[in-house]
C-alpha cells in the first residue's frame, strides 16, 4: 500500500525515515515515501486535502482542528519532550536588554507554524514567568531562517528545536534565555503523526500496521542514536556531527492521552481553543 507522508525536517521524523531505509515498512505491507514541509500547519491542511495519507505536525494543530470540528485524528506518537533533557531553546540577541518574560512584553517572535507548540509554549512562559502573554506578536519562520532573523534583529526572540537549536547554541550573536517547552509540562507529546478520520476508518489494516511499524521504529531509534544520526541528518540537510552533538529526541512509542492533555489544557487557558476536552477524542481508538 503507497503511503506518502510528510513532516518538518526534526528529529521526531526519524522513525520514518528509519523505517523507510530498513525496510520496515515493506516488511509490514507499506510502501512509504516521506517529504519535508516547512511547518506543522501546513502539514496539517495537505493532510485535509488529500496530498499525504499521513503527515507529522505540532500536537497544537491538531488540536486546534479537532475543536473547530476537522476530522484529525493521531495514530502514532513522534516526539515527547523531557524537561530533564530538553530539545528546545529561546533566543534572543547576545546584544539585546532582555532578560525576563516582562522584558519581552509587546515583542516579536518567530515560530515554526502560528499556533505551533511554540507558539503555545511561548504563551504559557510569558504567563508562568512575569510577562503579558496576550500582549506577544507572532511571525512565521521556516526553520533555515530563525537564527539570522534573531541575528539581524528583524525579530526580538525565536525558538527553536534540535537539530536547528545546535545552530543556535553555537552562534555567538544568540543568548539562550528559556526552554520554554517546560512551561506546558515537563513531559508531553509535542508532536505526533496524524491522519484524517476518513481515511482511518476507511483504511483500518494499514493504521494498524502503520502503528505497529512505527512502535518498532521509535524503539530502535531511541536505542540506537549513533546508528540513525546520519538519517536526520540527509533529511535536515546538517552536518551528521550537528547530530552527533545534539540532544536527540524522545521518541514515542505509545499513544498516551496523559501526554497530550497538557497541551490541550494550555491551549484552552489561553483560548486558542473554546474549552478543554478529553485527550482520548483526538486518538485512533480513543
Amino acid at each position: 500500500m503507497p503511503l506518502v507522508l510528510a513532516g518538518v525536517p526534526e528529529d521526531s521524523i526519524t522513525p520514518v525515515l528509519y523505517g523507510v531505509q530498513s525496510g520496515l515498512f515493506r516488511k509490514y505491507g507499506l510502501d512509504v515515501s516521506v517529504q519535508p514541509q516547512r511547518s506543522g500547519p501546513a502539514v496539517s491542511t495537505a493532510v485535509l486535502g488529500g496530498a499525504y495519507q499521513i503527515g507529522k505536525a505540532s500536537i497544537t494543530p491538531l488540536i486546534l482542528g479537532h475543536a473547530k470540528g476537522l476530522p484529525f485524528t493521531v495514530v502514532a506518537p513522534a516526539g515527547l519532550y523531557n524537561a530533564s533533557a530538553p530539545i528546545d531553546g529561546m533566543f534572543v540577541r547576545v546584544d539585546s536588554p532582555y532578560k525576563t518574560a516582562a522584558d519581552l512584553n509587546g515583542k516579536t517572535f518567530g515560530v515554526y507554524g502560528i499556533g505551533d507548540i511554540f507558539t503555545i509554549a511561548t504563551k504559557a512562559w510569558m504567563a508562568k514567568n512575569g510577562g503579558d502573554a496576550a500582549s506577544v506578536k507572532f511571525v512565521e519562520l521556516p526553520i533555515s531562517a530563525m537564527v539570522p532573523a534573531i541575528e539581524a534583529g528583524r525579530i526580538d526572540a525565536g525558538s527553536m528545536n534540535e537539530p536547528a537549536l545546535q545552530f543556535a547554541l553555537t552562534s555567538p550573536k544568540l543568548r539562550l534565555i528559556s526552554h520554554l517547552f517546560a512551561s506546558v509540562a515537563p513531559h508531553f507529546m509535542y508532536t505526533a503523526w496524524f491522519t484524517t478520520a476518513t481515511y482511518a476508518t476507511a483504511n483500518p489494516t494499514v493504521m494498524f500496521n502503520f502503528q505497529r511499524a512505527m512502535r518498532e521504529a521509535a524503539t530502535y531509534v531511541n536505542e540506537h542514536h549513533d546508528q540513525t544520526a546520519g538519517l536526520i541528518a540527509d533529511f535536515a540537510s546538517v552536518d551528521p556531527a550537528v547530530v552527533h552533538k545534539m540532544q536527540r529526541v524522545e521518541q514515542g512509542t505509545a499513544l498516551d492521552p496523559q501526554l497530550v492533555q497538557p497541551v490541550i489544557d494550555t491551549m484552552a487557558q489561553f483560548a486558542d481553543i473554546p474549552a478543554k476536552f478529553e485527550a482520548s477524542a483526538l486518538l485512533l481508538g480513543g
